[in-house]
């Protein structure tokens, strides 16, 4: 790289730094402004990064890292958690998504093979989006973020394994060499796995140990490691990004899976920026007008029909309308692994580069879009609230309300907290009732002195059921504002004369819940932090007295 070139890349990393700070401030996903600067600096705009070799190795080496971390952080618990609703909406919704999009595609008049690339990329929602989105706004923990990101992880196994047959498969062969082509695939992917299984077994244990007395090291360790299976995974005919996902999954029950994890998150991000700016280099609008109407057409499919989809298999699951409207929402965009697919389609020959740049001009729209369905999740679904009540199944629970004698503690929720709390109420001779939305969280409830319900914090109709008149309290321990308030303003209708305590997790939302009215505000961390100083305070105290201990 010469001093030009050195002074190009500057460029481009001074432009993508500034587009991504104005996407900040616009409250826009990275992936989106550092397309758009790949598009500024492509042939469409100043043509500084043309055919850039260099760009495009960074841009296979950020693929290999993320797929890498994909492999490292597999969490199959998390499936098993989340019960047969991750792999029924997981595969669910690809199933249903790509035969629709296939159609649309279809009626759209594309060939059948890129109808069916099309179709396959509005299926994968972006994993990385959907869990910032989520944790910014504090709700993974909920049951909607913990179905949310179960059914992700039931895509990203999906999508590896649609990535493994484009390569083994995806090249063209005669009817004579099938089978042989398949019984080589077979061979070959079985000496790999067995041989990564081996070096899992065997190896990796005792290498990690020596190398983790270095941190500098493990992350070079990490790196090196996912390059070299995955150029391993092309030497044998599959894909590298297939073999950067089997490193990281032959680390993902070692011990140093979190530290490695952790390390590389932030090479991972800088490392993906080069491959969205060669994406955006590589877009073409020779036929713009057809192409943004398609993409208006899919685009729209992806916002609002993939929600749909989910919403309708989790009703049938007879999950609440609430959680599989705002678990849906999340699949409202399609993911970097489509754009990945896309240029795997490319590199095989099979799509040409204006169905790469739909596909990508899909992923600006739909990830820019989803962004705002999923911050005002909660007041577009009190919008539609209305529409989507034919939807409610009956009997979502076999466990309800009732009418529930002698109760005077009424508790939402069941989580950490609340299920520390109900314990404790219970213990002091209190009658609870405690209400969850969580199916499986209620069923596998077996607390003593504890009555069980299913139900909504937000659902005025089923505090009808619920014994408010010998209550004398009703206790909220969802952290999330926007439940607490409309619960409060449900309490209110229903004239409850008792006392309302709301959970708050920042001193901002423990102002407001207190100016709307709640009783009593619970700040557990709060709380937490001022149980913490008094025990370390007699400690210290302890030790610089101690025949104070001796006197007592």
């Amino acid at each position: 790289m010469g001093a030009h070139d050195f002074g190009l890349f500057a460029a481009v990393l001074a432009t993508a730094a500034a587009a991504g700070l104005a996407s900040g401030f616009l409250r826009q996903p990275l992936i989106v402004a550092f397309i758009g600067v790949g598009i500024l600096v492509g042939p469409v705009g100043f043509d500084w990064v043309s055919g850039s070799s260099e760009f495009d190795l960074l841009a296979r080496l950020g693929i290999a890292v993320l797929l890498f971390l994909v492999g490292l952080r597999l969490d199959l618990h998390l499936i098993r958690s989340t019960g047969p609703i991750a792999l029924a909406t997981g595969l669910g919704q690809v199933v249903f998504t790509s035969a629709i999009g296939y159609l649309i595609a279809r009626g759209l008049g594309m060939e059948p093979m890129t109808a069916t690339y099309v179709a396959i990329a509005l299926t994968f929602s972006s994993t990385i989006i959907i869990v910032k989105l989520l944790s910014d706004k504090r709700e993974l923990d909920e049951l909607h973020g913990r179905v949310a990101v179960g059914f992700l992880i039931v895509q990203d196994i999906v999508v590896v394994l649609v990535m493994i047959g484009l390569t083994a498969f995806g090249r063209p062969a005669s009817e004579d060499s099938i089978v042989w082509e398949i019984a080589t695939v077979l061979g070959t992917g079985i000496g790999l796995l067995a041989g990564i299984a081996l070096a899992t077994r065997f190896v990796l244990p005792w290498l990690l140990h020596y190398i983790a007395r270095s941190q500098e090291l493990l992350v070079l360790f990490g790196v090196a490691y996912a390059v070299s299976v995955a150029a391993l995974s092309e030497w044998f005919g599959f894909s590298s990004e297939v073999g950067a996902f089997l490193a990281g999954v032959s680390l993902a029950t070692t011990t140093y899976r979190d530290a490695l994890g952790a390390r590389l998150v932030s090479l991972r991000d800088f490392l993906l920026l080069f491959f969205f700016l060669n994406l955006g280099a590589q877009l073409e609008f020779a036929d713009a007008a057809r192409q943004f109407l398609d993409a208006a057409v899919l685009s729209v499919f992806v916002l609002v029909g993939n929600p749909i989809i989910v919403l309708l298999i989790m009703a049938a699951m007879r999950y609440p309308v609430r959680v599989g409207f705002l678990a849906g929402l999340t699949v409202a965009q399609i993911s970097e692994f489509s754009l990945i697919l896309a240029a795997l389609g490319f590199t095989l020959g099979h799509i040409g580069t204006a169905t790469v740049s739909l596909i990508t001009v899909v992923g600006l729209i739909t990830i820019g879009g989803s962004t705002y369905l999923i911050q005002y999740s909660h007041q577009i679904y009190r919008c539609v609230e209305r529409v989507l009540a034919p939807l409610e199944r009956s009997g979502a629970c076999d466990t309800t309300a009732g009418a529930e004698a002698g109760i005077d503690v009424i508790l939402y929720g069941l989580g950490r907290f609340g299920g520390q709390v109900a314990d404790r109420l219970a213990a002091t001779g209190h009658r609870v009732l405690a209400v969850d939305y969580d199916p499986q969280r209620v069923a596998e409830s077996d607390r003593a002195g504890v009555t069980t319900v299913f139900g909504s914090a937000e659902d005025l109709d089923f505090l009808d059921t619920l014994p408010l008149a010998s209550a004398h309290l009703v206790a909220s321990t969802i952290p999330n504002i926007e439940t607490n308030r409309a619960l409060l303003h449900a309490l209110r209708h229903h004239q409850f004369r008792g006392r309302v305590a709301l959970t708050a997790h920042t001193p901002r939302d423990a102002e407001l819940l207190r100016a709307a009215g709640a009783d009593i505000v619970l700040e557990p961390f709060s709380a937490a932090a001022a149980s913490t100083l008094a025990l370390i305070s007699n400690e210290v105290a302890s030790a610089e007295d101690p025949d104070r201990d001796s006197d007592q």
